[in-house]
């Protein structure tokens, strides 16, 4: 088995490529009758994929070289008798018996040994090689993502997944605004899938009170031809909008989330996409009371999660109550941003009658006098 095993050990060192088999196995009550190794590509690496074969199904595991020779090794002495070793020239076979006899046996003959590609490749809807990502800082020029902007590019494609399965086949979204839209990612992207992917020839303008990241988005929009993408300099709650079919605002901090969603009902927007940061009103706004709850108000930590989801139910009723649906969910891993959840709302016009009486008994479990987005409708 040693003289079989540095056939094996050989080849990895020489980057030989091979195949083989473990069969006969020693115990015949064994659920698992064979084990076949052959060589895979995944994400650019060279493995052995070792698929274990029993009565009633089968398992996969992939090995690097060292671990492979530890597992064949193993099998070899506690589960199988027998081996084949398959080169593209010859067959190494070895065979032992139940005494403790072995042999290895050689044979010319040629086999087919090819590398299997297993690598996937997830489809984005906003491809890497966009030219505008190279503007924004996010790839090279040969059209790969930068390292550290790895967690950016996922939530750029995220987001355009929550917006495709929001809008679905309406055709109606000709005017989004993007407020408070910082460095554009996201709108660059939206405006990239509404127009590109979609063919709907829809006007997206981003809202910003930076005049350099105003300036640099229309300059890199311009670049790129992008016609219908434009930015504005401007605030939440100062930026006056006529019409729109969508409002968006990603991580506007505190309150102005709430002056986005209140520009949104005053427009009558039939989508409206928030995904809230910091929630400082709320949070100073609760007042310890007779609630069983009192306890979580005593520790920092539990007092802010506990503000968070206070303020992003209130925001929820209050927009079921101006008659539209709602989701509150995870926008995207917190492994790749804190700040991860989204409030999504379409107008349905169906009012949901309690949603009120609801919010005032919020308001009164925890003292509250007032959410901030009540004053603004």
């Amino acid at each position: 088995m040693t003289d079989f095993i540095s056939y094996i050990s050989s080849a990895l060192d020489q980057g030989h490529l091979f195949k083989l088999t473990l069969a006969k196995p020693r115990n015949k009550q064994s659920e698992l009758r064979n084990i076949f190794f052959r060589p895979v590509e995944i994400n650019d690496e060279l493995v052995y994929n070792a698929t274990y074969r029993s009565k009633t199904n089968d398992q996969a595991k992939n090995f690097n070289s060292d671990a492979l020779i530890d597992e064949i090794s193993d099998n070899l002495e506690n589960q199988f008798y027998n081996a084949d070793l398959y080169f593209p020239d010859q067959k190494i076979s070895l065979l032992q018996s139940k005494k403790g006899h072995s042999k290895v046996l050689i044979k010319k003959e040629k086999n087919e040994i090819k590398i299997e590609q297993h690598n996937h490749i997830k489809q984005r809807l906003i491809s890497e090689s966009t030219p505008y990502l190279v503007d924004l800082g996010l790839s090279s020029t040969h059209g790969k993502i930068y390292a550290h902007a790895q967690d950016k590019y996922k939530q750029i494609n995220k987001y355009i997944e929550l917006i495709a399965a929001l809008i679905k086949d309406d055709k109606t979204v000709k005017k989004i605004i993007d407020m408070g839209c910082g460095k554009g990612y996201l709108t660059f992207a939206l405006y990239d899938y509404l127009n590109n992917g979609q063919s709907q020839n829809a006007e997206v303008k981003g809202v910003e009170i930076r005049q350099d990241l105003v300036d640099k988005c229309n300059n890199i929009a311009q670049k790129n031809k992008l016609i219908g993408l434009n930015f504005d300099l401007g605030s939440i709650d100062q930026y006056k909008i006529k019409s729109t079919d969508m409002v968006i605002a990603l991580h506007a901090c505190d309150i102005a989330t709430d002056m986005a969603i209140a520009k949104g009902l005053e427009a009558e927007a039939k989508y409206i996409v928030v995904a809230p940061c910091c929630h400082k009103q709320i949070r100073k706004a609760i007042r310890k009371t007779e609630s069983a709850l009192n306890p979580i108000l005593k520790h920092g930590i539990l007092l802010e999660r506990q503000a968070e989801m206070i303020t992003d139910s209130i925001r929820a009723l209050i927009l079921e109550s101006q008659g539209y649906e709602v989701k509150v969910f995870e926008f995207i891993s917190s492994e790749h941003t804190g700040k991860n959840v989204m409030i999504s709302a379409v107008k349905t016009g169906v009012v949901n009658k309690e949603a009120i009486k609801q919010i005032d008994a919020l308001k009164a479990e925890f003292g509250i006098e007032e959410h901030y987005l009540e004053s603004l409708i």
